[in-house]
């Protein structure tokens, strides 16, 4: 574990150094959600009451204003009374993190995960991108606003879910209960793109990628059964042979390509702003839709994940020991289903592609890509626009479908626009760092997060302070 100097922050955003210490006293909270949806177990759950104490006295002003009620299992819903009820806005962070592994020195940390260091200008733990940073900003924002004084021009709800990286049971939870209520956002950010370095070939500057969908969710099992034995008589074709063949067939069969009117938008936007053979070609997006849909899954994974769904294999099972013949091979599938696209035509691409009934495709779990919300010349996303000139005025912000999950896909049935936002500033290697080792995030950027935050909050898309 190799050790840095700590960080002045001197040239860090005004608002950067605070937040990065919030940062730090929430990192050094390991919210992680064990798997499946079973009650918190008491040591789980004393974790998320620490870490709402915790928030309770980084954000007092938020807390005292705010009516705070506890959803799922330990999901917070805030609401901060407006001016008026009508159009209210739901701000969305998640406070659980991805576990690490106990060798974590090992996987390539330069810091502890759960420190929370400060150094060289960045807040280093896990969480810091995902999602603590975003949540933080948030609320330092918020609560820098109330102090001043200042009253929202409308309702505004936060709502802050506790497993996210567990499929979001306490935000379904939370979206019951709006509904219940009969409240229909008309604005919801949450997570998913961010103020993205090194994002596009050709564009040196940054670019603010603002979800305006995201893709579906399917993931499946393959498995293959066969009669067991002992390993020193084999049969010609094993169970996990068998389900080797597939795996091999459905890596060797991409999903086919296409470009959805998101993607032609973003390129239409980037493609100013690029030097190079792609700038004519963007240009043209929309008349190029097919060639250029071609052209993308050359050029890197994170492009290709843009024009098709795709299917990632990431777990196996054979047999239980070194000896004994396999009675069942099971391969899961983790598939994101490209917008435009269906959980029934994902499946049945896997199956032609397999193509062997020996091997069962089994359905674990599924939802549907979310619905696209409006861009170009509505006013909720000029206001996330404008935010974005406000802290990263050298950024170009245009929509894109966003290739991970998120807690905003549940609240996409009773919200006709929601977003997916971070206003923090990635490189390529922060983004792969993400659910990976030396998450990070730069003060500056924290800082910058804020200030988008206090922009969006008190611009003229949703309404002046009062």
């Amino acid at each position: 574990m190799r050790r840095k100097r700590a960080s002045s922050a001197a040239d860090a955003h005004p608002f950067g150094l605070a937040s990065a210490q919030h940062l730090q006293t929430l990192v050094r909270i390991p919210t992680v959600v064990p798997p499946g949806d079973a009650p918190l177990s008491p040591e789980v759950a004393a974790i998320f009451a620490s870490h709402r104490a915790a928030l309770e006295e980084c954000y007092p002003q938020v807390f005292a204003t705010a009516t705070v009620e506890t959803v799922g299992r330990a999901g917070l819903l805030l609401r901060v009374a407006g001016a008026t009820a009508e159009r209210p806005v739901v701000l969305m962070a998640h406070q659980d993190v991805v576990p690490v592994p106990d060798d974590w020195e090992a996987e390539g940390w330069e810091f502890p995960p759960f420190d929370g260091a400060i150094a060289d200008g960045f807040v280093h733990g896990r969480g810091t991108l995902d999602d603590k940073g975003a949540l933080v900003v948030l609320l330092d924002a918020l609560e820098g606003l109330l102090g001043e004084g200042w009253t929202p021009a409308r309702d505004l709800y936060l709502l802050f879910g506790a497993d996210e990286e567990q499929h979001g049971a306490s935000a379904v939870a939370a979206v019951n209960v709006l509904e219940e209520r009969g409240i229909v956002p008309w604005l919801v950010l949450d997570e998913g793109g961010a103020v993205a370095l090194d994002a596009f070939p050709g564009l040196k500057g940054p670019a603010a990628v603002i979800g305006a969908s995201e893709k579906g969710i399917v993931t499946l099992e393959l498995v293959v059964e066969s009669l067991g034995g002992h390993a020193s008589t084999p049969p010609r074709e094993s169970a996990p042979g068998i389900l080797g063949g597939a795996l091999v067939a459905v890596e060797s069969s991409p999903f086919p390509s296409s470009l959805h009117d998101l993607s032609v938008e973003m390129f239409e936007g980037l493609a100013p702003h690029l030097r190079g053979p792609m700038k004519p070609l963007l240009r043209r997006a929309r008349s190029l839709r097919g060639p250029l849909a071609s052209i993308m899954p050359r050029l890197g994974p994170e492009l290709a994940a843009m024009v098709r769904t795709t299917a990632a294999i990431t777990m196996l099972e054979g047999s239980p020991a070194q000896n004994v013949l396999a009675t069942r091979a099971k391969a899961t599938l983790n598939c994101r289903i490209a917008v435009g696209s269906s959980v029934e035509e994902t499946v049945t691409h896997l199956v032609a592609v397999i193509g062997d009934e020996r091997v069962r495709v089994d359905v674990i779990e599924a939802s549907e890509p979310s619905p696209v919300s409006p861009t170009a010349g509505d006013e909720r996303w000029d206001a996330l626009v404008a935010a974005v000139g406000s802290s990263y005025p050298e950024a170009v912000a245009v929509p894109y479908v966003m290739m991970a999950a998120s807690d905003a896909r549940h609240v996409a049935r009773i919200a006709p626009a929601v977003y997916r936002f971070s206003p923090l500033l990635m490189d390529k290697a922060q983004r792969e760092a993400i659910h990976g080792p030396n998450e990070k995030v730069s003060i500056d950027s924290l800082g910058r997060g804020v200030a988008f935050y206090r922009a969006l909050l008190t611009g003229s898309g949703l309404g002046p302070s009062v």
